[in-house]
């Protein structure tokens, strides 16, 4: 659940961010989107792996 967390968080600290490349064009906010989306993709695998596991680990 701790990873979770983290991705909601993550999430909303880059909300900023994206609103400044969407609604004011700012190019480096984009590239701190872009950023924190891939850290938001691995993380989102780290926890589909987690689940994974621990579904397996039941059966």
């Amino acid at each position: 659940m701790e990873k979770f967390s983290k991705l909601k968080e993550l999430v909303a600290a880059v909300e900023t961010d994206a609103d400044k490349f969407y609604n004011s064009g700012n190019g480096a906010a984009g590239t701190r989107v872009r950023k924190a989306m891939q850290d938001l993709k691995t993380l989102a695998q780290d926890i589909r792996t987690e689940v994974t596991e621990k579904k397996n680990s039941g059966k």
